[in-house]
């Protein structure tokens, strides 16, 4: 699941699904008050195991409303822990739910203290489709398993969440759940109680040195995008296809109701003569601790002709890698793979937080969260990074939390970037061209912003009529 040749124009970028096991940092500097569960919300988790042999974990949950108040289902966690197999990546599913399996995520971490029998957990969470619990009321069954991705043997019984004997449903409070953050069911693994979240909307949103671009350009050649400090690619290179271009011209600017949009577009006609690719990113390097979020449009399916292709469609940060394994690398990523890639084989969004690699031979240090499903349309993707953590928000969801080993060293560049892995996944030679959409990018320094508080932000720049501001100093 990664590529060695992959690069950008500001050096080698490898992209690689496989983390490196490490410690997922809990703490965060929070600029409003943590949230307290509302008076009255209380839940609990029933378990039962569906599967007690050695090809995958059948963990199977019902959650309870045991309070006096509905409680949003988008703001409910579940975790269930588990002693991850040597070097194992692992593979989430749903079987069957009441909720619809579509109204349910499940990723993998790391927790803060990994212990003999809990180093990794599955964490699910629900769509705002899943609605709400009423008071007394459940979810109904959440049939979930999950499984090694080469489908090697595991072992459940050195597992903390396990329960060997629990073959009907019943309180299980080796299963932990969390609402908005808050912890309100369970008993996590020593040392690894969850740390809520900041979630205050009515907060203002506070000023400090901040880039803000709503994109309102006329084309890729309006001078003002790189008085503005951005570059638009044309240069040779990774990361993609061998012999693809990178198309300045496929970077266009049109309004979309009152609002200004980039869009890339990256095409094919299934050779390296033919693709094009795309890519858009700030010139200087001067961007770390705070504060980063864009409003982003992922396509799943190409304009006309087959689909297939291995798209990557991004939102990242990076800064060039000195030497193989220097540890002042960094890197920061959304990526939506529509139609898998990297040994993947549908739809996937991943977030990973690099701290070095080695191209060859390859060696990786990173950590990452995925979701199996489809991103298709418009989504807001926040990234807060501090002293302690780093946190990846969509649509005002926590979809994934990395440690203190990955915070950056130096600063790093903001880019936008639209690529095909490699032409094997549709071998047709009719053209075909995906496009990726960009409404703003904001990023505030030395700042963590809530979701709420972003779209706070960005409304107050919009009613101002603000179209671009950058007060971030330069690096000197």
């Amino acid at each position: 699941m990664n590529d060695p040749t992959k690069k950008t124009a500001g050096g080698l970028r490898i992209r690689a699904a496989l983390a490196v096991a490490a410690v997922t940092g809990l703490g965060a500097t929070a600029l409003t008050a943590l949230p307290a569960a509302a008076a009255g919300e209380a839940l609990t988790v029933q378990y039962r195991q569906s599967a007690t042999g050695s090809d995958q974990v059948e963990p199977w949950f019902k959650v309870v409303n045991t309070g006096t108040s509905s409680v949003p289902l988008s703001q409910v966690k579940v975790r269930y822990y588990f002693k991850a197999d040597a070097g194992a990546s692992y593979t989430y599913a749903c079987s069957w739910a009441v909720k619809g399996c579509a109204n349910l995520t499940g990723t993998f971490g790391t927790p803060a203290t990994p212990t003999a029998t809990a180093d990794r957990y599955l964490e699910v969470g629900f769509t705002a489709g899943a609605g709400s619990l009423a008071p007394g009321a459940d979810t109904g069954d959440m049939q979930l398993r999950f499984h090694r991705s080469n489908w090697q043997p595991l072992n459940q019984n050195d597992d903390y969440s396990f329960g060997q004997a629990q073959t009907t449903y019943a309180n299980w409070s080796k299963v932990t759940a969390t609402v908005g953050g808050v912890q309100v069911w369970g008993t996590a693994p020593a040392g690894n109680e969850p740390t809520p979240t900041p979630t205050d909307p009515t907060t203002p949103p506070p000023t400090g040195a901040t880039l803000f671009d709503d994109f309102d350009y006329t084309g890729h050649t309006d001078p003002a995008i790189a008085t503005h400090g951005w570059s638009v690619r044309s240069n040779s290179g990774g990361p993609g296809v061998p012999g693809a271009t990178w198309a300045p011209e496929n970077v266009t600017f049109a309004k979309e109701g009152t609002n200004s949009i980039m869009n890339l577009r990256s095409s094919t006609a299934g050779t390296g003569e033919s693709t094009k690719h795309t890519e858009i990113l700030t010139r200087a390097s001067k961007f770390k601790n705070g504060t980063y979020a864009a409003r982003v449009r992922f396509s799943d399916a190409p304009l006309s002709g087959p689909d297939g292709d291995r798209v990557v469609q991004t939102f990242f940060t990076i800064n060039d890698l000195k030497a193989p394994m220097a540890d002042d690398y960094a890197e920061y990523d959304f990526e939506y793979l529509p139609n898998g890639g990297w040994g993947e084989p549908a739809n996937i969004l991943y977030t990973t937080s690099w701290e070095t690699y080695r191209p060859d031979p390859w060696e990786a240090v990173n950590q990452h969260s995925e979701v199996r499903a489809s991103y298709a349309g418009w989504h807001d993707l926040v990234l807060t990074i501090d002293d302690n953590t780093i946190v990846y928000y969509v649509d005002g969801q926590e979809f994934g939390r990395h440690d203190a080993r990955y915070l950056p060293e130096r600063p790093m560049s903001i880019n936008f970037n639209q690529w095909l892995i490699d032409l094997a996944g549709q071998t047709s030679t009719t053209p075909r061209a995906y496009d990726q959409k960009v409404d703003y990018v904001l990023h505030v320094k030395d700042q963590v912003l809530t979701p709420a508080q972003v779209a706070a932000k960005i409304g107050a720049y919009r009613s101002a009529g603000t179209t671009f501001e950058d007060s971030v100093p330069a690096v000197s």
